[in-house]
């Protein structure tokens, strides 16, 4: 199926039509000027893992967590997480992006670590729940910013000797975010960074958050060296690209192929998987899903970086050790393939462009 992504007037005034709204007032935010930061909402959702099993979880106005100092997130870092977001669409619907894959990728993170998976269907159940109760917290249609949504599991009873946890608690934050480019997303400059991110068979294929924390020393320094963020290389060879500290990569070829990395050490991204599909089925493009070498990057006429922060960061400069790769696609905006990828997904996702079955769960 390949659409042109001009939304059907006729299709949002049907479901306009057929859908009860969601009454709630908003909050009297400047929703235009929000940072893409935290702030406290009215509801989280908690539920804890005691004795073998979950209990009925439930919403909660206590935003602060009370834990032993010997707990098992503390000592040993057990602990996973998600993130996705909430929308309000254009014809007034809120709504969440897939967020089964959320429930999915969380159930893989919890095998590998050692944890109790919450349930599949109980996840998505709890975003709903949590979404609804913060519905005035949900940034209106056209002000740039969505309600970011953030699940995680912990250990929380005391653990000294190196083991799994006995008890977990999963818990669901809200929080309304502004866009994360301001003004537009322009083209960044990354390196090439000389830290591994993750190694053959360990956990990069996972969303531990201890592999978040082993990147924010390489990420602080490439600050710190004026790039915005880093590439990395597979720890093996070091001659194939991985990803960054948290993002996919995609490549666009200069005959509009559309490349990203396999690896069994990268995270499988919700928004890099959704690209793909985009670029194939809606915009009719040849698409890659392969080893890429870094000695091929520099022929790619486009880059970018996928993920559900900002949907695609385009890339204009990479910097290996001195020496740059300039992509034709320029330092000024995105180049044209990666923006009909961003125009479409962000269309999806705000009910401007009909999604593909099963992406969109709307919030009633």
């Amino acid at each position: 199926m390949i659409v042109d992504p001009i939304y059907d007037n006729a299709r949002l005034y049907r479901i306009r039509k057929e859908t009860e709204d969601i009454k709630m007032e908003k909050k009297d935010i400047d929703w235009s000027n929000l940072s893409f930061g935290y702030q406290e909402t009215d509801y989280s959702y908690v539920s804890n893992y005691k004795d073998g099993k979950w209990d009925d979880g439930q919403l909660t106005k206590d935003h602060t967590v009370t834990l032993n100092e010997c707990a098992g997130v503390f000592q040993y870092a057990q602990t996973c997480f998600e993130g996705l977001k909430a929308y309000t669409t254009e014809d007034g619907r809120i709504v969440c992006f897939r967020p089964d894959l959320n429930a999915q990728r969380l159930k893989d993170s919890c095998e590998r670590l050692e944890m109790p998976v919450f349930p599949e269907d109980r996840f998505v159940k709890a975003v709903e729940e949590v979404v609804k109760a913060n519905a005035a917290w949900v940034p209106p249609y056209g002000s740039g910013a969505t309600l970011y949504i953030r699940p995680y599991i912990m250990g929380t009873n005391a653990v000294i000797g190196v083991k799994p946890a006995d008890e977990y608690q999963f818990r669901i934050l809200v929080t309304p975010v502004g866009p994360y480019f301001k003004g537009g997303a322009k083209p960044i400059t990354i390196r090439v960074s000389d830290f591994d991110r993750a190694a053959p068979h360990g956990t990069g294929h996972i969303k531990a958050g201890l592999n978040y924390a082993m990147s924010l020393h390489a990420i602080v320094t490439a600050h710190a060296e004026g790039f915005d963020e880093n590439m990395y290389l597979d720890a093996a060879t070091r001659t194939k690209v991985e990803e960054t500290g948290g993002a996919n990569f995609i490549f666009v070829t200069k005959d509009n192929t559309v490349v990203t990395p396999k690896s069994n050490s990268i995270l499988p991204s919700i928004t890099r998987r959704s690209l793909m599909y985009v670029a194939e089925h809606y915009l009719g493009l040849k698409v890659e899903e392969r080893e890429v070498y870094f000695d091929e990057v520099k022929d790619f006429a486009e880059c970018g970086l996928c993920g559900t922060a900002a949907v695609i960061s385009p890339v204009g400069k990479i910097n290996d050790h001195g020496k740059e790769i300039c992509f034709p696609s320029g330092m000024d905006e995105m180049g044209p393939i990666t923006k009909k990828l961003y125009d479409t997904l962000t269309g999806i996702q705000m009910g401007r462009i009909e999604a593909p079955e099963g992406w969109i769960k709307e919030i009633k």
